[in-house]
């Protein structure tokens, strides 16, 4: 159990990709602080599992976010089912690998629609409750990955460099509203999906050559500050792009 944030109590939270690696732990972490939260994934098994396990406060709704309407519709369910969006945790992606000289048109733009443009049309469907109230937090996940050149997955780096820029822009225009933008930049994270395709004892070695810690990164990790940016304890810190991995950059 990390810090609890009284403030975060009783308030709509919803996170994209929410029932797995990353998402999960934030999900569950806002469940910790008595958040009411609806998690969006394409997993159902996974979901309908956390959802069960977590209780009447977390609502699982099955979306594909690359279908925005969908994304959309399912926005409005977690409304009608706990009220005005208070926090959005943008944390949905998918960074599968693939060679330049293999990439189509077609590959390219499903891929930035999983990893980038769901992020903007989600803010864009709670920005009017958190304009309503005065007061809101959006969390866009980004990466690390761009930041280090890593090679061999040109299309998801250049769209999570990109969360940069939907980050600060979002930021300036909605300030006035009070509402804050941040994005958090995740180093080599020990997720399920990544121990299992990835990470072998070579790679390993090599993070650790990288990283000042010398231990693994956890999805708990990332989960912490998501939890921090969102909470009023962070209510001076906007169009930021936070750090998480170890020390590396």
């Amino acid at each position: 159990m990390g810090a609890i944030y009284p403030d975060l109590a009783g308030k709509v939270v919803i996170v994209t990709g929410g029932a797995g690696g990353i998402g999960e732990a934030i999900t569950r972490s806002f469940i910790a602080q008595k958040a009411k939260v609806g998690f969006l994934d394409i997993d159902v098994v996974r979901g309908e599992r956390l959802a069960a396990e977590l209780g009447a406060d977390a609502r699982f709704v099955k979306c594909d976010l690359t279908d925005i309407p969908a994304l959309k519709a399912a926005i409005q369910t977690v409304r009608d089912a706990f009220g005005p969006i208070d926090v959005l945790i943008n944390n949905a992606a998918h960074d599968e690998r693939h060679a330049t000289l293999e990439v189509t048109e077609d590959y390219w733009d499903g891929r930035m629609a999983v990893n980038l443009k769901h992020q903007f049309f989600a803010a864009q469907a709670v920005l009017p409750d958190m304009q309503a109230t005065g007061k809101g937090a959006i969390v866009n996940m980004g990466s690390t990955s761009w930041v280090i050149g890593q090679g061999g997955m040109p299309a998801y780096t250049a769209s999570k460099s990109a969360v940069i820029g939907l980050t600060r822009s979002l930021a300036r225009d909605f300030g006035e509203f009070g509402v804050r933008v941040n994005a958090i930049a995740p180093g080599w994270i020990m997720t399920e999906r990544q121990l299992e395709l990835w990470v072998t004892p070579e790679t390993e070695k090599s993070i650790y050559e990288n990283q000042c810690l010398k231990r693994r990164l956890v999805p708990d990790d990332i989960a912490r500050v998501a939890v921090f940016m969102s909470s009023d304890e962070a209510g001076a810190i906007t169009n930021q792009h936070y750090i998480v991995d170890g020390g590396w950059n």
